[in-house]
């Protein structure tokens, strides 16, 4: 019997694909098809997660490199990893307004518009938000500290702020942590690796906590970011003096895999650890993807209204000393429904309260 011909584990299908997108006029003229078919197919599922997103990984390696322009005229240059990478390339508009997490990108800019202070970013990546952050708050004076241990995104990082011609920035390839001088080492890729201690003879990194970097440069801080794969606990530690000083704005990231809220987010470690600093707390409701959403507020849920049920997943949320700047038009507080905004899910639970 002659052997079977066809591709039944899907290598050849991969590799082929692989092929056709080292040809970049082929690769774009794919994707635009593939995104056009996202309008036209009925999937009762992820189209872009389970059917497009596939497809265009294959086409790409972890060295392929894109330059794309907001509406504002940002620049950014990126590495095609994860799908923050693949989420913005394949943004409907060719010139869209943001890069990561809309409404996110909402609240920190508009958050970090009447702060005093400079602004710390762990986890800064190739500055899908920190290049917006740092442009916005230029012209007040202010800078922007960045940490990215990850040294292939930290270069991409350097480059953006580069290109957008933005000097209020200092980059740190130190990793953000709840004391300094630790040996740690990335476990994981690019985006999803997360802090490990490294032995002595590992490549890694060295750590620093908040305040003592606050101290050797003598910052005044006025909103912390953290998106660090579940060092954000011990961070906040690390920045108690910080906080305790000069009460920031924190925007931080909550993720099943590294934070138990089997008893209520509002009683989980790094939310009590808030509370008794005395902020309120909310969750950010948000698609972990580029959605252009004009218009809409940005919808806020108090730490022990938030609907949690689901599989392992992680959301933003945002602590502030004075609940009432969330009182104008541009937030919405709201209950009982889920962080993560969905298109393909339950539109009680999973679309904004005033509808996509």
């Amino acid at each position: 019997m002659a052997n079977d011909p066809r591709d039944m584990d899907g290598k050849g299908l991969q590799k082929a694909l692989y092929i056709l997108g080292r040809n970049e006029h082929l690769r774009k003229q794919l994707i635009e098809f593939l995104k056009n078919a996202e309008n036209n197919l009925e999937f009762n599922g992820s189209i872009r997660d389970e059917i497009t997103g596939p497809i265009v990984d294959a086409l790409h390696d972890e060295k392929d490199v894109y330059e794309k322009s907001l509406s504002d005229g940002t620049r950014f240059k990126f590495l095609f990893r994860t799908k923050i990478a693949r989420d913005f390339l394949m943004a409907p508009r060719e010139h869209p307004s943001h890069v990561w997490e809309p409404q996110t990108t909402k609240l920190l800019l508009a958050l970090t518009s009447s702060i005093n202070g400079d602004v710390i970013v762990g986890g800064a990546y190739f500055g899908d938000q920190a290049v917006l952050v740092a442009k916005n708050i230029r012209s007040s004076g202010r800078s922007i500290h960045c940490f990215e241990p990850n040294l292939d995104q930290a270069r991409m990082l350097k480059e953006n702020f580069l290109i957008n011609n933005l000097d209020n920035v200092r980059i740190n390839t130190l990793g953000l942590w709840s004391e300094s001088s630790v040996r740690l080492k990335l476990d994981g890729f690019d985006s999803f690796a997360n802090a490990v201690k490294a032995d002595i003879d590992e490549e890694g990194f060295e750590t620093v906590s908040i305040d003592d970097y606050r101290n050797q440069f003598n910052l005044e801080i006025g909103l912390i970011q953290l998106d660090i794969e579940g060092a954000e606990l011990g961070t906040l530690r690390g920045a108690s003096k910080t906080i305790t000083q000069f009460k920031p704005h924190i925007v931080f990231e909550v993720h099943k895999d590294y934070v138990d809220w089997t008893h209520g987010l509002e009683n989980t470690e790094i939310c009590r650890l808030l509370f008794k600093a005395g902020y309120n707390i909310f969750a950010i409701r948000d698609f972990n993807s580029h959605y252009e959403m004009p218009g809409k507020p940005v919808e806020l849920i108090p730490a022990d209204k938030v609907y949690l049920e689901g599989p392992p997943h992680g959301f933003n949320m945002v602590a502030v000393r004075d609940a009432a700047i969330f009182s104008g038009s541009g937030y919405k507080i709201v209950e009982n429904v889920s962080p993560k905004l969905l298109l393909h899910k339950n539109p009680t639970l999973h679309h904004p309260t005033d509808g996509l």
